[in-house]
């Protein structure tokens, strides 16, 4: 067998292995700096539950071969495999076909065929020693190992993260592992539409919040963030109860102070809640989320000095300037955090500089990987802009009406019959002086919802202005 079709042999036995290079994985999904920095501040910190530690060295070894660091992310692996044996012992080669999946297709890109074909026969002999059901079902430890990852390496991959949570706990529904890993990514979904729609009435991640709980009582993460859900639904006495015992159980966590620092900033507790996000940059001190948190609280501290009559305008000039360094901040470490820039275009609005914060904004709406959720932020931050600043209000309706779009077509891309979509577009389209056009969206509003006064009311004022 020649070289050439001795290597296309090998490519199509890797295309078959479980592993990062085969899960579509896209590069320009990540941020590689910034990933590689929290990886790095995991495995100092030894954060998470038992195993995490091994995951974090294959996420980082992955995260170096998207560097062109090959080297870095052989060695990594090869810590993987040794951190999982000493995590997992006599339960561990499971564990390990992802890992081995990994270190083959690295083998292969390197040019080291052999070694290459070693690893691949190494994660099959381990599927042939423990067989699934069938071939199209994985073992719960690989579909929890690509939950994980897709959960670590990008927001837009969190729907398949819940995915494959979902596959490990039909085969081990008690898993604590699995029913946490659940349980955070309902948690950060349903914390990054917050603001954008109506609250659910029944929160699933509050229920597999609860559930993960009944298995690790003393999760001090899940315990955060537990409480900051049911702050959301005003359970602040249940809430409070959580706040107390996860800074009993794991008060050096960087993640469970920057939670309840959360938590208790919704609750206007600013002072405290900013003692506990210092405290916090102390272990880790590139968090972008951190800075993003304390920026806020100087946001709300600046907000209340304002209220009151009359106020302080040098005390409100430093908490501005606090708060503007800490975006700052937040943007230096995270580019991509469009939130904290649109955050901080408008502060730059506030102290009059108008090019920065147009040229902010600009870089915003020009980042292509940004959610749909996540421009009508924007547009509804460069309205807010151009209302209460430039006082342009011709430019701030245009992007008040944008935002109203896209909520309206995100509404029906769930559901067609969505009534409140349809009348939200009826209003752009009044406001935009289309007449006929807000007539008939006002009509499949009613269409939706018939006995709906509001809209029948406004769709016969359209009519007899029409004729």
């Amino acid at each position: 067998m020649s070289d050439s079709s001795g290597s296309s042999a090998l490519r199509a036995m890797l295309q078959q292995l479980q592993s990062r290079f085969t899960w579509d994985l896209q590069k320009e999904d990540m941020e590689l700096e910034n990933l590689s920095t929290r990886l790095q501040e995991h495995i100092d910190l030894q954060l998470g539950r038992q195993g995490a530690s091994a995951l974090s060295y294959s996420f980082l070894a992955y995260v170096r071969y998207l560097q062109d660091q090959p080297k870095e992310a052989l060695s990594l692996l090869l810590q993987s495999e040794q951190k999982t044996r000493e995590c997992y012992g006599e339960d561990s080669e499971k564990r390990l076909i992802v890992t081995y999946g990994d270190l083959a297709w690295l083998k292969y890109h390197t040019g080291d065929f052999t070694e290459s074909q070693t690893y691949c026969q190494r994660a099959q002999d381990i599927l042939i020693k423990y067989p699934t059901s069938s071939s199209t079902v994985l073992h719960p430890e690989v579909y929890g190992e690509k939950a994980w990852t897709y959960l670590k390496f990008s927001r837009s991959y969190y729907p398949k993260a819940i995915k494959y949570f979902q596959k490990a706990l039909e085969v081990q529904k008690d898993d604590s592992e699995w029913n946490a890993g659940y349980a955070i990514a309902l948690f950060r979904i349903e914390m990054n539409t917050l603001g954008l729609s109506e609250e659910p009435k029944v929160s699933a991640a509050i229920t597999q919040l609860r559930r993960a709980l009944e298995i690790s009582p003393y999760d001090g993460v899940l315990l955060s963030m537990l409480a900051v859900r049911l702050g959301s639904y005003k359970k602040y006495e249940e809430a409070e109860n959580l706040v107390e015992k996860a800074l009993k159980v794991d008060p050096n966590n960087p993640h469970v102070l920057r939670y309840i620092a959360k938590y208790l900033r919704n609750q206007g507790e600013n002072n405290r809640s900013i003692d506990l996000l210092e405290r916090a940059l102390k272990m880790s001190s590139t968090s972008a989320f951190v800075y993003h948190q304390l920026a806020l609280c100087y946001k709300k501290k600046k907000f209340a000095e304002q209220s009151s009559k009359p106020y302080n305008k040098q005390m409100v000039q430093q908490l501005r300037r606090q708060c503007i360094l800490n975006l700052e901040k937040a943007v230096e470490i995270k580019p991509s955090f469009v939130i904290a820039r649109g955050d901080l275009a408008l502060m730059y609005g506030e102290e009059k500089d108008f090019d920065r914060a147009e040229e902010m904004f600009q870089c915003c709406f020009t980042n292509e990987s940004s959610e749909q959720s996540l421009r009508q932020v924007i547009h509804h931050r460069y309205a807010e802009f151009h209302f209460y600043h430039t006082r342009k209000q011709a430019e701030a309706i245009a992007h008040y009406e944008k935002k109203l779009k896209q909520i309206a077509d995100g509404r029906l891309s769930e559901d067609k019959n969505d009534s409140l979509a349809y009348s939200l577009l009826a209003q752009v389209a009044k406001a935009e002086g289309d007449k006929k056009t807000a007539a008939e969206f006002y009509e499949k509003a009613l269409d939706c919802d018939e006995d709906n006064s509001e809209y029948l009311s406004a769709l016969m004022e359209l009519r007899m202005e029409l004729h």
